[in-house]
Order: structure tokens, then C-alpha cells, then sequence
């Protein structure tokens, strides 16, 4: 089939979304189907993209690392007629996402949509955020998945939230595989030594993008009390984002930087290879949908230390793949470093090997797999007629009137951002120049 995937985030973005688009596009082709990605201009985009639209956009929004894409739609829809796609996929609930559910409209074509990220923990990068911003989001995301034929929820603890919050259109749960042989290689001992971490150091690990929402301050501030207590461990980070420097100051304020190794973006092979180099994965995030870096840890054989969180307790066990804290505090997360440190090797051996085990569970090709069946499934239900009325003219409307709400209260706080910046450039009388 044609499967068109429209994301406000792609490569050589960094980050759950685009990494998920990136795998599953990957996986569609291997098996035989077409795919062609609509996403944002990046800076650094790669040459050979294949079958990849980029739209105008504006870069690093409000100093974070994602973009705002430009209304453009003629080479788009060019694009699409010349593909001629069987199904929509949708990645977002705005943006793109908006431009997905009206060329689905347009087009008569089924529309499916992955509710990737809890939005509302995410608008402190737009200007006046507040809880009203934050409601808006959720009436937002809830809408559009009123508006789709069927939505995906990469876990069942976002399914749960999402039919809660009222969304009535049919959800599945597909997770983002992981490709389990890839992150079954790679040279830890090499990696270390490249990093010049000591052959003989406990490595605890950190991958993802380096951002406030990801909980970090306090995994710093958890990994740095357990430093404080075993000589032989080291701090492997690797990602970028604006968390860096506070995790910096953490290490400077604790006199460990000489143990921090932070690497800001790796590819494979390299990166399967950071993955070996560890011995502990922690992690501390609460806004995950599903933590895609935690099965590429266990992939490699790493064992987890993480925060009870949705998304999080689908793939880290108790006593089986890892440690699920539920006290969020900076001493129970070190003393739980501290214990799994601490376990004689046949049992970090069976925790190595319940990682393993976990990791096939969420293979590529098996989630790929039961997207394409589903997107199959909807696909047979559009050419019956027998799919809800998706495209209700109330539900629509409802839709677009929360799209107007939140571009009011961003024109309203523009305003009185232009208007201050006017005030203070215009010169009172005590700027004025004495003839």
C-alpha cells in the first residue's frame, strides 16, 4: 500500500517522534509497501532523502529544538496526487497534522493518528503559557482524535488517559519497535575507551533529548549522590537539548565533572556502542508516551533504573529487566543505583538477560507488523462504508474553534510583547537629545 506520514518532526531532528516516524517508514519499505514522509525543513538535512516532502519552517522556536512550519500546501498537494496514498498518517494534532486531516477530508482517504506526546507538559515553549494553554492542548489533541478513523497509543497507560479525556474514535495500542539486532552490537570497551572512561569504571547511562520535561535536573542530581559514594562510577550522557548546562552546573557544584562524559548526537554504529559502554540505564522522565530508549538499553542488555511513569511501567519490570522506583525522591534513586551496583553478577546476569527478553517483545518488524494490519483493517472499512463518521461537521467544528482559541491567546500575548518592546525603544523625554 501507500502509506503517507505526516510528522512535525523528522531527521535529522532528535527526538521520540521522529525517531518512531523514521522506524516504522524503515519497516513499512522493508516489507514491500510505499511510503512518503511530509515534515519540516531541518538545517543539515540529509542528500539522499527518498520520498520525503519538506515543508518551510521556522527553526528552533522560542530556543527549543523544534520548528514551526510555514502554511505551504501547493507542492504538497502536487505531492500527494502524484503519490496517490491508500491511508494518512498523522503524527501531531496541529501544524502538519491539521494539514493531514484536510487532505484527508479532501481526498476521501482514511486517517489514522499516533498520539505520541502528552502536549499539555510540553507548552512551557510557547509564549503565556498557563493552565488555560494547557486545556486548550488537551481539547486540541482530544478533538482531532475525534476526527481520525483511528488512533494509535504507544502504550496502554496513554490508551487509558486518552478514552478518560473522552476521545470515542477506536484506539490501539502499537509501540514503536526496536531493532533488537542493531543494538545487540556495538564495542562497549572501545566506546569507554574513546571516552576515556576507566576499563575498570560502573557506567550509568543517559540517552535522549536533554530537555526540562524529561526530568532531569533531578536524575543529575540522583546520579551525582551516587557518585559521591562509589569512586569507580561515571556519568555517561548522551544527547543535547537545554537541559545541558544545569546538568553541567550539577557535576561543577558536586566537583564531578571529571566523571560526567557527555556526547551531544551519535548514529549507529557509534551509538550501539554507547549502549554497551553502560552497565546501568537511568532515567527519571514522567511525560513519556513510551520510553523508545529504554528497549534500545535493553536491546543491548542494560538493565533500568526508572521513575513509575505511563510508558515506563509497560517496559521495566521489578526484579526482571530493572528497578521501577515509586518514591520520587533524589535519595531513593541513588540507593537504588547503589543496589543494583551492588548485586553479585549471576543476578545482574538474569537482569541482563530479562532486558534481552523484553527488548524482542517490542521488535521492529512485529509493531510494524500489527500497524499494517490495522491500517489494512481501516482501509477495508473506508471502501465498505462501514467506518463511524469520522469528518462530523460538529466535531469538525469544534476542532477548528479550539485552533482559534489558541491563536487568539498567542496573537494577545504577541501584542503585548510588541507593545512593551515599543514602549521601551521609543524614548520618553529623559532620552531626547538637548539642543
Amino acid at each position: 500500500m501507500n502509506i503517507m506520514m505526516m510528522t512535525n518532526t523528522f531527521t535529522p531532528h532528535v527526538g521520540g517522534v521522529a525517531r518512531s516516524v523514521e522506524r516504522f517508514t524503515a519497516a513499512y519499505r522493508r516489507q514491500g509497501h510505499r511510503v512518503m514522509v511530509v515534515a519540516p525543513s531541518f538545517e543539515k538535512i540529509p542528500e539522499d532523502e527518498m520520498d520525503v516532502v519538506r515543508i518551510p519552517a521556522i527553526q528552533h522556536f522560542n530556543g527549543s529544538d523544534f520548528s514551526v512550519v510555514l502554511p505551504v500546501h501547493a507542492p504538497l498537494t502536487l505531492a500527494l496526487e502524484r503519490f496517490r496514498p491508500d491511508i494518512i498518517h498523522s503524527h501531531h494534532p496541529f501544524l502538519l497534522g491539521g494539514t493531514a486531516l484536510r487532505l484527508a477530508r479532501r481526498y476521501g482517504l482514511p486517517l489514522i493518528f499516533t498520539h505520541h506526546t502528552m502536549y499539555e507538559q510540553y507548552t512551557h515553549y510557547v509564549p503565556g503559557d498557563s493552565r488555560a494553554m494547557k486545556q486548550f492542548v488537551i481539547q486540541l489533541a482530544t478533538s482531532y482524535a475525534n476526527l481520525c478513523d483511528l488512533v494509535f497509543a504507544p502504550s496502554q497507560s496513554v490508551a487509558k488517559v486518552l478514552q478518560g479525556r473522552g476521545v470515542r474514535t477506536p484506539i490501539e495500542v502499537v509501540a514503536t519497535g526496536v531493532d533488537v539486532q542493531v543494538f545487540a552490537q556495538g564495542s562497549g570497551p572501545g566506546f569507554r575507551a574513546a571516552m576515556a572512561i576507566p576499563a575498570d569504571a560502573l557506567v550509568i547511562g543517559h540517552l535522549g533529548r536533554l530537555a526540562p520535561e524529561k526530568n532531569l535536573e533531578f536524575l543529575a542530581t540522583a546520579v551525582a549522590a551516587y557518585l559521591q559514594t562509589d569512586s569507580r562510577a561515571h556519568f555517561l550522557l548522551i544527547g543535547s537539548g537545554p537541559s545541558v548546562k544545569i546538568i553541567q552546573q550539577i557535576f561543577v557544584r558536586e566537583n564531578l565533572t571529571p566523571r560526567l562524559h557527555h556526547v551531544t548526537l551519535l548514529e549507529q554504529p557509534l551509538l550501539a556502542s554507547a549502549y554497551q559502554a553502560m552497565h546501568i540505564f537511568a532515567f527519571a522522565s514522567r511525560s513519556e508516551t513510551q520510553g523508545m530508549v529504554l528497549t534500545e538499553a535493553m536491546a543491548a542488555g542494560v538493565p533500568v533504573v526508572a521513575l513509575d511513569a505511563p510508558g515506563v511501567r509497560e517496559v521495566v519490570v521489578d526484579s526482571v529487566n530493572g528497578m521501577l522506583l515509586y518514591d520520587e525522591s533524589v535519595a531513593a534513586f541513588a540507593a537504588a543505583l547503589h543496589s543494583m551496583a551492588s548485586l553479585p553478577a549471576e543476578q545482574i546476569a538474569l537482569l541482563q538477560e530479562g532486558a534481552r527478553r523484553t527488548a524482542r517483545d517490542f521488535s521492529q518488524e512485529a509493531t510494524a507488523a500489527k500497524a499494517l494490519a490495522l491500517y489494512a483493517g481501516v482501509i477495508g472499512q473506508r471502501e465498505e462504508g462501514k467506518l463511524h463518521s469520522v469528518y462530523a461537521q460538529e466535531e469538525y467544528g469544534v476542532w477548528e474553534e479550539l485552533l482559534r482559541r489558541v491563536r487568539i491567546e498567542w496573537d494577545i500575548f504577541k501584542n503585548v510583547l510588541d507593545a512593551a518592546d515599543a514602549a521601551l525603544h521609543s524614548g520618553g523625554p529623559q532620552d531626547k537629545k538637548q539642543p
